[in-house]
């Protein structure tokens, strides 16, 4: 498979500098085989994201009205300007491409994917899942402390090879072309990634969707020796049906407490569940839009204080952005809301694990904070860490925090396996 051939089927010509090809024959490469893979985006994309920005017409504000009603119009022109005019997307490129990529087509897509391996061959294997409005990005502050703990104050035995799939319909995989890439397709192209890397056992990390990604792993592959989440959507109904079991009320007046700082922030899902295509089309034609529905969820999901700035650096925040906008993939990520709201018939899975040791971190900021007691009714918990500080987007706002308690979870599992 030529390289123009694989940047054809996952739809980035324009994004990239190689020339359109004929894709191999049927009976040519092997079908399962792994591609390198080296982002390189085409200078006139980029040309044209400085031309749209400047260009963009900003609506008015309320004046000191802030983040109330959106994403603050003073942060918002701040960030545009340094995305037009400062930001250097070469740099950051170089910072992803110093990893080792690849691709490979799994269910009629390209699924694209870091896999960066630990120099000790004996290192769990760790599949690391991304959500919306996520990345692979995400995870370029933890990779390096996974495969190489001895440079980052740990110890050999906590060494993890690293695996990242751009989920499909995000960033550099795929776009599917037919409904149904529900949570479970996406997780059965990871699972077959698996397949072929060779792995006889690994573990898996996620928040958001790819905490949902993260347990149905765990669930459908026996491979899996543990999960760790940083993402929970467990409620009363499902820790004992017709019984709730009451929280404490620390736990009560935490969660009320959260869910009224985010009772403004949950049309997102609403709109994305429902009209994807018709949001897709303004995000897709206007960067200044894309950064706005993007960083009010920043906003709204992280550990702040008050000062966005303080969470995230806005080269962070504009790679994560520029990955979508060059690869056209905010329409097709927030197909996968629309997909698990509008599930659709399946065959019969074979009946799902239920022992898959799970290790859960709560960072405040998070969208939602259920009880341990709530999850422990539907889960194997076997390690429940409540964070001191950080949200949602936890690998970027709180890397070190949230690797020491990965080391900690499967250190403890590899512990339990010692006679």
């Amino acid at each position: 498979m030529t390289r123009s051939w694989l940047l054809a089927a996952l739809g980035i010509l324009g994004a990239c500098s190689a020339p359109p090809a004929a894709p191999p024959p049927s009976s040519g490469p092997d079908p399962k085989a792994l591609y390198p893979f080296k982002i390189a985006l085409d200078e006139s994309v980029l040309a044209d994201l400085r031309d749209r920005l400047s260009k963009t017409r900003f609506p008015d504000q309320i004046p000191g009205s802030g983040w109330t009603y959106g994403a603050d119009l003073k942060y918002l022109v701040e960030l545009c300007q340094y995305w037009r005019a400062g930001f250097d997307w070469r740099a950051q490129e170089r910072r992803l491409n110093a990893f080792d990529q690849w691709t490979t087509m799994i269910d009629g897509l390209p699924l694209h994917f870091i896999h960066q391996k630990s120099k000790h061959p004996s290192a769990t294997p760790l599949v690391l899942v991304h959500g919306w409005p996520g990345s692979v990005a995400e995870f370029a502050r933890v990779i390096r402390p996974l495969t190489d703990p001895e440079s980052f104050g740990g110890k050999a035995e906590d060494a993890f090879h690293v695996i990242c799939p751009s989920l499909p319909g995000f960033g550099f995989s795929g776009k599917p072309q037919e409904p149904g890439w529900d949570v479970g397709r996406i997780s059965a192209t990871i699972l077959e990634l698996m397949n072929r890397l060779g792995y006889p056992k690994y573990g898996v990390q996620g928040g958001d969707w790819g905490a949902a990604v993260a347990t149905w792993l765990g669930q459908n592959d026996p491979r899996v020796i543990g999960i760790h989440l940083n993402f929970l959507t467990v409620g009363p109904q499902d820790a004992a049906p017709g019984v709730p079991i009451e929280p404490s009320p620390e736990e009560s007046d935490r969660m009320k407490r959260r869910a009224q700082e985010l009772q403004d922030h949950r049309a997102y899902g609403a709109i994305q569940a429902t009209r994807p295509l018709t949001l897709g089309t303004a995000l897709n034609d206007s960067p200044a839009g894309l950064a706005a529905w993007v960083v009010d969820k920043f906003w709204a999901w992280s550990d702040h204080g008050g000062n966005l700035d303080s969470s995230f650096s806005r080269d962070e925040i504009l790679t994560n952005l520029t990955i979508y906008w060059a690869t056209q993939s905010m329409p097709s990520s927030m197909r996968l809301y629309y997909e698990g709201q509008h599930p659709r018939p399946r065959a019969p899975e074979r009946e799902i694990r239920r022992d898959v040791p799970v290790g859960v971190a709560i960072f405040p900021k998070e969208l939602t904070l259920p009880p341990r007691k709530w999850a422990e009714k539907v889960l194997h918990i076997v390690r429940w860490t409540e964070m001191p500080r950080g949200g949602h987007f936890a690998a970027l706002e709180q890397p070190g925090l949230l690797v020491e308690d990965v080391r900690a979870f499967f250190r403890e599992l590899r512990q339990e396996k010692k006679p």
